[in-house]
């Protein structure tokens, strides 16, 4: 495999996509640094290997990145260093190479543009092609870094950096959220499916814009939400405001519906809708397809709460919190290493035995993968004395890899992918093991299913993976 595409090794569960944040203040004396670190800080959870941020003073482009968290890599002292009223940032969770390189915004020498990336290029033959045409050093680059290259290089020679980005748009295969820094100008970009979220905010008592990967990053600093920016849309924020352009005419929504399953903070909307309603209204549907006796219901926290509520609301089944969160251990799939993931799981759950004790215990989570995790938390669960564990999964069957983003294990990993419901209970050592249909979650949703990517449960991929990634997928399970 060409070092350039990511490459998924199968050693995590289901990763983060990554976050990215732009500012542009109309108040030359602002910080543009001090927003993008609050709006980062809100976006943490989408990434948390590293982060990075660049600005501009109109004049110059600085850039400060570094592996770790937004509290630690972005210090006061970092912060003060970076004078500008404009600027974007990055949070990162690699989908290749170490989670020690490779941070972003990217930014070289010629200080022209900056630019920070949500998503993945599953196929960059075409980014290849043109880079190695027009003389330029391909070492690993990842796709990121590949995409800051050929803007760049028209930028270099003499074209605007609109131009630069609509001449090379058709090179990138794949979905991405791009946030792009110049001398004087802010700007966001989205691929022509619109499967990563990017959002516009107004700042308050400034005219200027903000552009976040969720509406909580917007909420963060106080700016009002505007609108989604379109897909295959181009957002231009500079002193004369916000200007749009959009570069292509074939632009279809299909926002990657896991958004809502689990990786979009609960407090974001996307589609108008609310994340944590819809979490629970999941809940609701699965209770309604899948009725248990028990007497307790549990979540795994503290992404499947709003599922386990609606489920207790449905049902009648009394909610309790069996499980209780470490809040100061990171989430499971950041480590790399399997031997650090399970002991990260021991760590970052504790069961609560005067709960689950002696109880019939329905588990609710937002999705199985690889189911690992879920048979640690059933052994867990059997220790404390519960009587059954009942596991259920808010979201189908995860049965397709991910390509647009996400790191997901290999197909053959993805529990679902090669077992029976039957097979999987037996392995995670449950009494039952339980879906929320995929009919299910789409009415959840209150949304047409044509609005959504749903890869990672039909194998339909709206954008092209490339025959190298097609050639290891088994689309008839």
């Amino acid at each position: 495999m060409n070092k350039t595409q990511h490459h998924y090794t199968g050693s995590r569960e289901i990763g983060e996509k990554c976050a990215i944040f732009g500012v542009y203040s109309t108040k030359k004396d602002s910080s543009a640094a001090r927003l993008i670190c609050t709006g980062l800080w809100a976006l943490q959870h989408r990434g948390q290997e590293a982060t990075g941020i660049s600005v501009s003073d109109g004049n110059y482009i600085q850039t400060h990145k570094g592996p770790g968290l937004v509290a630690a890599v972005h210090t006061e002292e970092s912060l003060d260093a970076l004078t500008g009223h404009m600027g974007i940032g990055h949070n990162r969770y690699s989908t290749f190479g170490s989670p020690f390189s490779h941070f972003q915004p990217v930014h070289s020498e010629h200080n022209l543009v900056a630019v920070a990336h949500n998503g993945n290029l599953p196929v960059v033959d075409k980014l290849h092609e043109f880079l190695k045409q027009v003389g330029r050093k391909l070492d690993d680059q990842n796709d990121s870094e590949l995409i800051q290259e050929a803007i760049e290089y028209y930028m270099l020679k003499g074209m605007s950096v609109e131009d630069s980005i609509e001449k090379t748009f058709p090179l990138f295969t794949g979905a991405f959220s791009l946030v792009i820094l110049t001398k004087d100008k802010v700007i966001g970009v989205r691929d022509a499916f619109g499967i990563r979220p990017f959002s516009i905010g107004k700042l308050p008592d400034d005219g200027g814009y903000v552009i976040s990967s969720e509406t909580c990053g917007l909420d963060s600093v106080n700016a009002e939400y505007v609108r989604d920016v379109k897909p295959g849309e181009m957002v231009v924020l500079d002193s004369n405001g916000l200007h749009s352009h959009q570069i292509t005419k074939n632009a279809v929504e299909k926002l990657d519906i896991f958004e809502f399953v689990y990786f979009a903070r609960p407090d974001s909307f996307m589609y108008g809708k609310n994340i944590n309603e819809i979490r629970r209204e999941m809940g609701r549907q699965l209770a309604r397809e899948q009725k248990i006796e028990a007497d307790v219901v549990i979540p795994v926290p503290n992404s499947a709460i709003p599922a386990a509520l609606g489920y207790a609301e449905e049902s009648g089944i009394k909610f309790d919190h069996g499980l209780i969160k470490n809040s100061y251990i990171h989430r499971t799939f950041i480590n790399p290493s399997h031997a650090s993931r399970k002991k990260d799981v021991q760590l970052k759950l504790i069961p609560m035995r005067e709960i689950l004790k002696g109880k019939r215990v329905i588990v609710v989570d937002d999705s199985i993968v690889r189911g690992t995790t879920s048979k640690k938390l059933v052994t867990m669960i059997r220790k404390a004395g519960a009587r059954e564990v009942h596991l259920l999964s808010a979201s189908p069957k995860v049965k397709y890899p991910d390509f647009y983003g996400i790191s997901t294990p290999t197909q053959q990993e993805l529990i679902a992918s090669h077992m029976t419901i039957e097979e999987i209970c037996t392995y995670v050592g449950a009494d039952t093991v339980q879906y929320l249909s995929y009919e299910g979650l789409i009415t959840a949703t209150g949304l047409p299913e044509e609005k959504f990517c749903t890869s990672c449960f039909t194998g339909n991929y709206p954008i092209d993976i490339g025959e190298e990634h097609r050639k290891h997928i088994n689309f008839n399970v």
